[in-house]
């Protein structure tokens, strides 16, 4: 059922870090990361009411520890742990307490403080979400000794590879361009870019996937601001307000275990139907973006992310990279920010971060990563065990023109005097 409009008034991140680089903790990730955006949206934290805080790696109520170190109002804080959608998981919590008019204005932050090296199970003395995930991959690959993320993205690879005759540099490919990509983006874990050479010749983690096509563990915060219509109206902000056109969580469907998919394991299926969904509400099609952040965790994801979100057929994915249709000049800019692959990837924070970016772009704020004239973006955020998120952002025709009430946007970085 639609319900009202929701509109982003402001966002705001941190730097993401590599886990212990910086003398931190998560209390101060968030504030930082929150009052970015509520400075972007020039309004004061009491005018917040409901919080949304997400993050994977914490006790109970970090989410208050958190938030409390931009005020303490009473006003309800939930705490969100959806995997790696856990941040875009936030973000449509919030959205929905705007669209179901139990607020007017809401916040979605997401933090985390993580540790050195790949992801592992934290609690080993009860079922782990993922085993009969991981025993399905298990009926059709055989486990290695590999990170088993590395291992279930690894081998969507491979199906496609088998399947489409997909070659192994044509990963490559996509993670040579997200690391290039990031060299522009100020917020960037790793700003360094690489040979395609290098790329290939990196260490192997799980064939075809070499280290610079994994993305790394992160420490970071990132917060969105999200207002209803009359209170963009009242507030002043129709200059800066992107609205969410549209916005589906997904999680697995029966043929995750039964198709014997490597891809469906992986959560194509999901991608698909948050994807279907979102088209459906927005009235908006894969031609009609212009700039997508999707969830690169590994290069393998993000070639059949563009299959799952219908920028390409299926099986037409590494034609979609050869034309160079994903990347500026091309028919679709994706990973402008560097992806997770060279962004980092805090768990709960990465979503948020997608939403960043994409209000950027939208409000012509990126700088030297600008998609030229976008008007249209989408993000993707994907957890195994699992939920995608997929958001479709516009700003409004009839706002266009008007002037934003903020004086400084951070799109393009925190200038010297603000640090």
């Amino acid at each position: 059922m639609p319900g009202r409009k929701v509109f982003v008034v402001g966002v705001g991140m941190t730097k993401f870090e590599k886990p212990g680089k910086v003398d931190w903790d998560y209390p101060q990730m968030a504030k930082q990361a929150g009052e970015r955006a509520l400075a972007d949206a020039c309004i004061s934290y009491d005018d917040v009411e409901q919080i949304a805080v997400g993050y994977c790696y914490g006790d109970s109520t970090c989410g208050q520890r958190a938030v409390y170190e931009l005020g303490m109002t009473g006003k309800p804080i939930y705490n969100v742990n959806n995997n790696c959608a856990t941040g875009s998981t936030a973000l449509f919590m919030a959205k929905q307490f705007i669209e179901g008019n139990l607020c007017d204005c809401a916040m979605a932050l997401g933090f985390e403080k993580m540790e050195r090296g790949s992801l592992g199970s934290k609690f080993m003395d009860r079922t782990n979400p993922m085993d009969k995930h991981i025993m399905a991959s298990m009926e059709l690959k055989e486990f290695a000794p590999a990170p088993p993320a590395a291992q279930i993205f690894g081998n969507a690879g491979r199906e496609h590879m088998e399947k489409f005759g997909t070659k192994p540099e044509t990963f490559a490919k996509i993670a040579y361009k997200n690391h290039k990509n990031s060299v522009n983006n100020p917020y960037s874990q790793f700003r360094d870019e690489y040979s395609l050479d290098q790329i290939k010749g990196a260490p192997e983690v799980y064939a075809p996937l070499t280290k610079l096509q994994c993305c790394p563990t992160s420490d970071g915060s990132a917060c969105a601001i999200l207002a209803s219509e009359d209170f963009v109206k009242k507030h002043g902000l129709e200059g800066q307000a992107v609205e969410l056109v549209g916005m589906a969580m997904a999680t697995d469907t029966p043929g995750v275990f039964k198709d014997k998919s490597l891809r469906k394991i992986a959560g194509s299926d999901m991608t698909a139907l948050a994807s279907q969904s979102v088209y459906k509400q927005s009235g908006l099609g894969p031609n009609d973006v212009d700039v997508v952040e999707l969830h690169d965790c590994f290069s393998a994801n993000e070639l059949i992310t563009y299959e799952g979100l219908g920028l390409c057929k299926e099986g037409e994915a590494e034609k979609f990279v050869e034309n160079g249709d994903n990347d500026y000049g091309g028919k679709v800019v994706v990973n402008p920010s560097g992806g997770l692959i060279s962004k980092g990837h805090p768990l709960g924070a990465t979503g948020l971060a997608q939403c960043a970016e994409m209000c950027w772009q939208l409000r012509g704020e990126a700088g030297k990563r600008q998609v030229k004239d976008a008007k249209v973006a989408m993000s993707h955020n994907l957890g195994l065990g699992g939920a995608a998120v997929v958001t479709m952002y516009k700003r409004p025709e009839e706002w266009r023109n008007k002037p934003m009430k903020r004086k400084v946007s951070l799109g393009e970085g925190v200038p010297a005097s603000k640090l």
